[in-house]
């Protein structure tokens, strides 16, 4: 399998490094990483990862300007794309085919392609904009998958709320995994 994995710049930058290292540790999975510009400070910010170090997490890295690199083509085979965490100005950019960037052109090609392209956006409270974009995108066939917890499964850490939302895009994939403890019904 092959998948495109986007970090932009909204805040949880952590949900795309943990969603590397599964994959990695997964082995069957080829990674094509793009860090926005503005994501490679929240990663400085908000963890203790260093850029580089996230970057070889990844089989394969582009710049976020390049794009004429191979992942702006529909004649590169990828099985989908996760953009993880999504801002707001990349799902608007996408909802309008906006490409501006690589992450951008990477996904539209994505759906293009009519490949899964998921997308975990992270903001909150979204106004009317946010939902139609959000809308178009589903129409157009992407998965809006908001980094929202459970609570049934009963976190006791962060990272058991970020192996949740991992999980469950994992599971969008067909990607086997012990992240998510499954709901089994009560008692």
């Amino acid at each position: 399998m092959v998948l495109i994995i986007a970090i932009t710049g909204a805040s949880g930058a952590i949900y795309g490094i943990r969603l590397l290292e599964v994959l990695k540790q997964a082995g069957d999975v080829e990674t094509h990483l793009v860090i926005s510009e503005a994501a490679a400070r929240t990663i400085e910010y908000e963890t203790t990862y260093t850029v580089a170090g996230v970057m070889k997490l990844a089989h394969h890295c582009y710049d976020n300007k390049d794009v004429g690199a191979a992942l702006a083509s529909g004649s590169f085979r990828r099985d989908g794309m996760v953009v993880m965490p999504c801002s707001v100005k990349t799902m608007g950019a996408l909802a309008h085919s906006y490409s501006e960037n690589l992450i951008i052109r990477a996904g539209d090609v994505t759906l293009k392609e009519r490949k899964r392209l998921v997308l975990v956006v992270r903001e909150t409270p979204l106004h009317l904009g946010h939902l139609r974009n959000m809308v178009q995108l589903t129409e157009m066939g992407a998965v809006i998958l908001p980094p929202v917890t459970n609570f049934y499964s009963k976190p006791k850490t962060i990272d058991d709320l970020i192996n949740h939302i991992v999980g469950r895009t994992l599971d969008l994939f067909g990607i086997d995994h012990s992240l998510v403890k499954r709901w089994k019904g009560e008692g």
